[in-house]
């Protein structure tokens, strides 16, 4: 039997059982109990195949699949590991996937047309922070006479990326160009990487409609390498550093080939990662699978942070499955228990460096939104300067709080989820996020993106544009 008849004939007996529960359902009724709501939203497609990479901030898929809670919507998921985020958007845009964990950049970018083009929607967000900035070990010994020390002798964070600066001129005084990697073009860790670098006065480079390499005046030359491949070509020497999510930070400490310098919390405190991403036409063809997919996440979210943490022994058992992550479960753990192992032995606490449900994680601002098209237009990725409203107008074509709160309500309704867990009376906007919480000191506020992008020192700003291997226009 191919797999493809197994999976309809799973999906027939437990559309039968379903049937049954329904039918048990109606009895209930007829003795003055309401159903819940799942009972009566109703799927317009409930074969789903959704895709993601390799990476622990998958994990509201896993516990969703792992806990039933697709099930109990209504839904009949298959899971599929994708080999890299291109691959992943290629067959959501095909429809090969119907829905997939993605790169916070990639909704936006197909949506603008920055690469493949096509509408792509979020209605959830995955999580908050997640993402480290690993250098090898020969980096990390020529940056640590740079670095201040605390009261125990060891390295005061965050580290910026000033201590990087001695490294770099010594590569070009060897004729060796310093080598970085990042997940994508549109990734948060391209953005993160680039901000930390930019930050400590290091330029890592522009793009331009005629060179989408993002090396015009590069000091750091930032590459391409799917994230479960991080390790190896690091030790490999193809490159000095990278940033990605974990467990690939935590796996170079237990390797002993690295050391994680940075993480993204420092960088930029509760920050924006993944979302899930589907496409336009899905959600108006499918508007209850929709709904339905999207309270299945929220209580997987829900579940990975209720109670301080306490179900993230558990996660760390799924996610160590094969067909999830498949890494060391102790390698997972150093970040999803809440600690962080930055030099081998200096393992420090960092409660928040997974957020699943907390600080409203899983709301899909348009001011997160807001903050990657203004990255995309900081380095090049959005060539020609655009309005204010043209950022708000793109945001809110891609994230889509609406289906959010609507599938939230429902999850309130039924008892499954808290009424204060959610933030009903929000314009979509986050508070504007203070200096003091992001690394260079600049605060960041989603209504005001050009003012935002002509503040930062390094990057593009008004009318400018790159022009072959120049920045010109003012």
């Amino acid at each position: 039997m191919s797999l493809h008849h197994a999976h309809r004939n799973v999906a027939a007996r437990w559309r039968a059982r379903s049937a049954g529960l329904a039918a048990a359902a109606l009895c209930t009724v007829l003795v003055g109990t309401v159903p819940a709501v799942s009972d009566t939203l109703k799927p317009e497609k409930d074969e789903l195949k959704f895709g993601f990479i390799k990476l622990t901030d998958m994990a509201p898929l896993a516990v969703a699949k792992e806990l039933g809670y697709f099930e109990e919507e209504g839904l009949f998921v298959t899971l599929e590991a994708q080999a890299n985020w291109k691959v992943l958007l290629d067959r959501v845009i095909t429809g090969e996937l119907d829905g997939a964990h993605m790169l916070a950049g990639q909704p936006l970018a197909a949506t603008i047309g920055f690469g493949t083009k096509a509408h792509i929607i979020t209605p959830f967000s995955m999580d908050l922070n997640g993402n480290g900035i690993t250098v090898s070990n020969e980096v990390w010994e020529l940056m640590k006479p740079s670095l201040e020390k605390n009261a125990e002798g060891k390295p005061k964070h965050p580290i910026s990326a000033k201590a990087l600066v001695p490294v770099i001129n010594k590569f070009k005084a060897e004729g060796k160009p310093f080598k970085m990697g990042m997940v994508f073009p549109v990734s948060t860790h391209n953005y993160e990487l680039r901000y930390w670098l930019a930050a400590g006065g290091i330029n890592p480079g522009f793009y331009s409609p005629t060179d989408v390499t993002g090396t015009v005046q590069a000091q750091a030359l930032l590459s391409v390498t799917p994230p479960p491949q991080m390790p190896a070509t690091l030790e490999a020497g193809t490159i000095n550093g990278y940033c990605v999510g974990e467990p690939w930070n935590q796996a170079a400490v237990f390797k002993g080939i690295g050391v994680p310098v940075i993480t993204d919390y420092e960088i930029w405190k509760n920050n924006p990662e993944k979302v899930f991403g589907i496409t336009a036409e899905f959600a108006e063809k499918y508007p209850n699978t929709t709904l339905a997919l999207t309270k299945a996440l929220i209580r997987a979210a829900i579940w990975l942070d209720e109670n301080n943490n306490a179900n993230r022994g558990k996660a760390v058992e799924m996610l160590s499955k094969s067909e999830y992550v498949g890494a060391d479960k102790a390698v997972i753990a150093n970040s999803m228990t809440g600690t962080f192992e930055y030099e081998k032995g200096d393992k420090r606490d960092v409660p928040d460096f997974n957020v699943f449900f907390r600080h409203f994680a899983t709301y899909p601002y348009y001011s997160d939104a807001v903050w990657y098209l203004t990255q995309m237009r900081r380095w090049g990725q959005i060539a020609e300067p655009k309005d204010d409203a043209w950022f708000a107008e793109t945001a809110k074509s891609v994230y889509r709080p609406d289906v959010y709160l609507k599938a939230a309500k429902m999850l309130v309704d039924e008892g499954k989820a808290k009424k204060e867990d959610f933030p009903w009376d929000t314009d979509g906007y986050r508070a504007p996020t203070p200096g003091s919480d992001i690394i260079d000191g600049i605060p960041f506020d989603g209504k005001a993106p050009n003012a935002y992008i002509d503040s930062l020192p390094i990057g593009l700003k008004g009318k400018q544009k790159v022009d072959g291997a120049t920045v010109v226009g003012g």
